[in-house]
This record gives structure tokens, C-alpha cells and sequence, in this order.
């Protein structure tokens, strides 16, 4: 794949036009800090996904909520039908933040601030805006575009299941946009990606060191066995590689063993991630894990369970795919060209798109700052031109006049 996809269909100059006229910086800003102003930290984005369907039911628009296995905190889905037949593109973000002290918003010299506004309040605001726009300008003739909103997606609070649920009951487009913090290179390509915890254990009670008796296994020792083991299979990940997404990789972030500096201990806990870039390859990614932690087991007299939360699939985008044509048709109208390709640092909720719905996703957002910290920022024209973007991108995909 090239760094750049090729060149779709040039959209229409006065449809750009009047799209790019319709949007409303100061009804965005609005709808960004009356976002930011609830408190959602994940687990507990109730009352901003009761805002947001507030917004959108003001404006006109039929809001359905779905329980979507989290009755805290109901989902927030619309719809804007074009009556005619035609693709659907979804816009979905998550309306949770991670725990930290919530800073409430404010406006000053054309920066949006407060908790959430980065990640990803403020790209929710821009989707709502595109949404309005499309519905006002009347632009949209084929197709349709579904929105959706939820909770449970910063870990390690929530799992994911509030999207997970969405997807089970139907609510995916053919193709979707997300609001991330990313907004150059386009990525395109993804690695999965795994959170573990590993607990080796030994059987009795901790004791002092002078007192350990002959042959008590050492859980400390056989963690630092295990790391090094981690540290070479680490080495040899280096050999599995994907030209856009990197290179499969094990990391160990967290190594906890005993109470004080002399005892013998009977837990030592490791926890790390293990990323891949093959698609699909989870359960052979963890099986090898569990394969290695069973050998050290066996050598240490130990005993190792652990936890393999899977938090994403690996994926690749074709350079042919519909809604990347229509997505830079829409970058080259705002921007005056398509946005370079590259690989996608984190993993989000378009990995459990393409895993558990098929469909092709896009994270794009505004060029923000501070997220996951005290300090989140994001300009209003970044907002701006991320609503131009996405209304166009819906305009292009929609009609199935691309690709």
C-alpha cells in the first residue's frame, strides 16, 4: 500500500461549498462544553448520554436509546434517513473519560478546555454538527447515517461492552467513523492488542527468609525466570512484522513480589500487553502465552494462572475500500489534498468494529491535545474542520458514487 490512497471522485464544488457554509463554529462550541460540563468518567456516563440525547432531541432528531448491556447508562443512537437506497455510514464515539479530576470546561482564544475534550467529547460535537448539517443543507440523497454513542470505553474500567452489545443488536453501518485524537496519518493498519496479569503462587504462608526450609519454590526468582523469557520471546516478535502497522511485541510494565525486603513471598504478580499485527490471530497469540507461562510453572514448582484481556484485533484497510476513497474526497475538499496513510498507535473501538461487525473503520479527529491528563485542549477550527470533514465524507460514501 502507498502512503497515499488513490485519488477518488472530486465532490461537487458547490455541495462543498454549501457544507462548508452550514456548519455553526459557535453551535459546536456549544455543544462541546455542554458535553464537557457532565462528569462521565467510565462506568458512569449516564448523565452526559442524557445530555447528548437531550441535544439531539431539541434539534429534531428521533433518539433511541438502547440498554446495550449497561442499564447505568443507556446508549445514544439517531439516525438521519436519506429515503433513498444507499450505503450507511456510522458515526460512534465514546462519551466516558478516563478517572481523573474532573476539569470543568471554558472557552478562551479559540480553544475549547475540560475533561473530555480531546478524548473525545469534542469529536462527538463535531459528528453531531455534521449531522445537522446534512439534515439542513438537505445534501444528503442516498444513504444514511447512524450515530452512536456509549460508555465503557477507557480500561481498565470499562471492557467494551457497551459497543459490543450495539454491534450484537444491529446498530453498524456498512462503514465507520471514529473521533479520535489522530488526525495525521490516516491509519490504516492496526495491531491487536492484549492487557495481562500473570500470578505465580506457591503454597504455605510468606516467611521470614532465615526460616524458608529446603526447596521452598522462590515465586520471586521464578518471576524474574519469566520476565527474561518475556524479554526473548520479545526479541523474536521483532521477526513478525506489517509494512504500515509495525511489529508484534510483548511488554512488561508492572513486577510486584512480598510485604518487606526479607520475607520469602507466596504471590508475585507481572503485567504487561502483548500486541500483534497478524488479523485475527488472538487465540494463537494467547495460546503461545499460556504455552511459555506453563513451562515455567513446571521448572519453578510453581503455580501460574493469569488474565488475557483482549482489548482489539490486528486489521489492514485496502487501499481500494470505499469509504477511504470517500473519506479523502472529503480531506481533499477541506484541505486541498488526501491525508497521508500510517499505522494507528493505539488500539479503539474501530479494532471491535472490524472484528465483531466486518466493517471498515476510520479513526480521525481533531488535532487535540491532553488526553488522558489534567490538560485536554482542542481548537474550534480543529473541530470545524473535522464536522466539514465528516459531513462530506457521509455525502461521498453514502451515494456509492466512490470506489
Amino acid at each position: 500500500m502507498s502512503n497515499t490512497s488513490t485519488l477518488p471522485t472530486r465532490l461537487d464544488p458547490a455541495v462543498v461549498a454549501a457544507i462548508r457554509q452550514a456548519i455553526d463554529p459557535q453551535r459546536l462550541a456549544e455543544t462541546a462544553l455542554a458535553l464537557i460540563a457532565v462528569p462521565s468518567p467510565t462506568r458512569s456516563a449516564g448523565q452526559v448520554a442524557n445530555r447528548l440525547a437531550e441535544l439531539l432531541a431539541a434539534e429534531g432528531f428521533a433518539v433511541d436509546r438502547p440498554v446495550a448491556d449497561w442499564p447505568e447508562a443507556p446508549a445514544v443512537v439517531v439516525r438521519l434517513d436519506s429515503g433513498e437506497a444507499g450505503r450507511t455510514l456510522q458515526f460512534d464515539g465514546h462519551l466516558d473519560t478516563v478517572h481523573l479530576p474532573f476539569v470543568p470546561p471554558r472557552q478562551e482564544n479559540g480553544y475549547l478546555y475540560g475533561s473530555g475534550a480531546s478524548d473525545m467529547k469534542g469529536g462527538i460535537a463535531a459528528f453531531v454538527e455534521a449531522l445537522r448539517v446534512l439534515r439542513d443543507t438537505g445534501a444528503l440523497k442516498s444513504g444514511s447515517v447512524l450515530l452512536t454513542a456509549h460508555d465503557h470505553h477507557e480500561g481498565p474500567w470499562g471492557d467494551r461492552r457497551q459497543v459490543q452489545a450495539l454491534i450484537r443488536e444491529g446498530y453498524v453501518g456498512d462503514g465507520v467513523l471514529l473521533p479520535e485524537y489522530l488526525a495525521d496519518p490516516l491509519p490504516v493498519a492496526a495491531r491487536g492488542m492484549a492487557i495481562f496479569e500473570i500470578r505465580i503462587r506457591r503454597d504455605g504462608e510468606p516467611v521470614h527468609e532465615v526460616l524458608r526450609p529446603d526447596g521452598l519454590p522462590d515465586v520471586l526468582g521464578a518471576g524474574v525466570l519469566l520476565v527474561r523469557r518475556l524479554q526473548e520471546l520479545h526479541a523474536a516478535l521483532g521477526n513478525i512484522t506489517h509494512p504500515i502497522a509495525g511489529q508484534d511485541s510483548i511488554f512488561v510494565g508492572q513486577f510486584q513480589c512480598g510485604e518487606i525486603f526479607n520475607q520469602a513471598a507466596v504471590l508475585c504478580t507481572i503485567k504487561g500487553t502483548r500486541r500483534w499485527v497478524t488479523p485475527n490471530a488472538a487465540a494463537e497469540v494467547q495460546a503461545e502465552f499460556a504455552a511459555l507461562l506453563a513451562k515455567v510453572a513446571v521448572e519453578t514448582a510453581t503455580s501460574i494462572d493469569f488474565d488475557f484481556e483482549v482489548q482489539g484485533e490486528a486489521y489492514a484497510i485496502d487501499s481500494g475500500d470505499p469509504l477511504l476513497a470517500a473519506f479523502q474526497s472529503a480531506h481533499t475538499a477541506t484541505s486541498g489534498a488526501p491525508l497521508a496513510l500510517g499505522r494507528k498507535p493505539f488500539v479503539d473501538d474501530g479494532n471491535t468494529f472490524t472484528a465483531l461487525a466486518g466493517i471498515t473503520p476510520l479513526s480521525h479527529g481533531p488535532a487535540a491535545t491532553g488526553a488522558h491528563t489534567l490538560n485536554e485542549e482542542v481548537s474550534l477550527a480543529e473541530l470545524v474542520r473535522v464536522a466539514q470533514v465528516y459531513a462530506l465524507t457521509a455525502l461521498a460514501y453514502c451515494g456509492g458514487n466512490i470506489g
